[in-house]
């Protein structure tokens, strides 16, 4: 079940806020863990048992390190650690490894592949949030079995984050606050992501997933770029859009959750892009690993090693493939370059100078990103670049510059801040119409998304399969 989806919309979301409204508030946590446990069992009836015991796991090793001497402490961390690390690494990176190590040793090591469970690079990197800072003292044990729970599983945020740190939620797990306004804030938010997701990111997504079909050498220069902008334009509000929408749905039952996008293409470095991509990962890399490595504050040698363990484990993170792993190290490389040597030289050129290396850079790991394998991104790579003798302009380009001019046009000002300033200017003024008009352009939204849902069937979520 995804939430772009008319069954979520018309059954499942509103029979929960039915169901969450009439509870006692002592009940409401509970009433949320088993509607979460419900929604992720929808997908997978299998790995539910799964999600279960990874809760009463980690749930048991936190009360066990408390109050424990130093060294049972770390004992009983590291244990932890290890096993939720192994669960992920079974189920997403073992097949990879035997392929790879297959691969090379000319081997025949037989392996059934897995499917992989729902969302469980995000859980697994919250529980680790939450036992790391148990560890170090920051937070104090949840001795709530249902609160773990509902941290874990919470279906706002359980399949594609934004990945929320125990310690940004701990309180409101056991007090929050639901009122008219916050809910009016959320239902506004979820529209909105909504239509980013299916009236965005699906229509221009289907340019990329057509022109990707084609054989990449019979690619004009051309449709290639037009191709790999489409898809640059589609994760964006893909992604962007389930989190607008997970923050909504939090808000709607009194959560908070910290931002996860901060319009990530009008960055004028690399760096200021991945401070505003995926928020939540990055930040979540930063606090529990690239600073315990030491930071920027070490020698530039060892500040490559950082920089490089962090930017390859993003990559896998992503997935268990070597285009993930390239594209990873290809930004560890270029993050690395930019803080050493470009940093000061860079904001000296001019603004759309800055805008243009970012956005071309982007683009070009985005290739890597997109790509089912490394002879695919290097080959696509090639014609996009005038190396493997593509012609510059054909009729299959043309065709998808003509279908698609207006929606990427509408794309490129839907990626800046320019339209959100300019509705909140509207929506702020204490006119008559003001609330009247913010109901009727998210009625609309509504009304389009559902229209497309219902006659559509290309609706995929890119970041479910991580």
């Amino acid at each position: 079940m995804v939430f772009s989806s008319i069954l979520f919309i018309f059954a499942f979301l509103p029979i929960t806020l039915g169901l969450y409204t009439i509870i006692p508030k002592q009940g409401k946590n509970l009433m949320l863990l088993l509607v979460s446990l419900f929604f992720y069992a929808w997908g997978e009836p299998v790995y539910i048992f799964l999600m279960l015991l990874t809760i009463a796991f980690d749930f048991g090793m936190g009360i066990l390190m408390e109050k424990k001497p130093h060294l049972v402490r770390k004992r009983i961390f590291i244990f932890t650690i290890i096993v939720n690390l192994g669960f992920l690494f079974f189920f997403k990176y073992w097949g990879f490894l035997l392929d790879t190590v297959n691969q090379i040793l000319n081997l025949g090591i037989p392996y059934t592949p897995l499917p992989l469970p729902i969302g469980i690079s995000f859980y697994t990197f919250q529980i680790l949030s939450y036992v790391i800072d148990i560890y170090l003292g920051k937070v104090p044990v949840q001795k709530n079995i249902i609160s773990f729970g509902l941290y874990v599983t919470m279906f706002p945020q359980l399949i594609a984050g934004p990945i929320v740190r125990y310690k940004d939620i701990d309180d409101q797990l056991s007090d929050r606050v639901m009122n008219q306004e916050k809910f009016g804030i959320g239902v506004e938010r979820f529209i909105q992501g909504l239509g980013k997701k299916v009236l965005l990111a699906n229509n221009i997504g289907y340019v990329w997933t057509m022109i990707s079909s084609l054989n990449v050498g019979e690619l004009s220069v051309l449709t290639a770029w037009i191709g790999i902008i489409a898809f640059t334009f589609q994760i964006y509000f893909d992604f962007s859009g389930y989190s607008d929408m997970a923050i909504g749905l939090g808000k709607m039952f009194g959560f908070e959750f910290l931002e996860n996008f901060n319009y990530p293409y009008i960055s004028r470095s690399v760096s200021e892009f991945w401070r505003r991509w995926h928020i939540s990962l990055g930040t979540w890399f930063r606090e529990y690993l690239y600073i315990p490595l030491g930071g920027n504050r070490v020698p530039i040698p060892r500040l490559f090693i950082n920089i490089a363990v962090v930017w390859l484990l993003t990559g896998l993170w992503h997935g268990a493939s070597w285009t993930f792993v390239i594209w990873g190290g290809y930004y560890g490389l270029i993050l690395f370059i930019e803080k050493v040597f470009f940093k000061a030289w860079l904001e000296k050129l001019p603004r759309i100078i800055q805008h243009s290396y970012t956005l071309i850079l982007v683009v070009i790991g985005w290739v890597f990103f997109a790509s089912p394998d490394i002879g695919f991104a290097l080959s696509y790579l090639s014609v996009m670049f005038f190396t493997a003798g593509a012609s510059l302009v054909d009729s299959t380009g043309l065709y998808y510059l003509y279908t698609s001019l207006i929606l990427l046009v509408i794309c490129g000002i839907c990626s800046t801040p320019i339209v959100h300033q300019r509705y909140n200017k509207l929506i702020h003024q204490e006119k008559n119409w003001v609330v009247p008009f913010g109901l009727g352009l998210n009625s609309v939204i509504l009304f389009l998304s559902v229209a497309y849902l219902v006659t559509e069937t290309y609706n995929p979520f890119l970041y479910f399969r991580f």
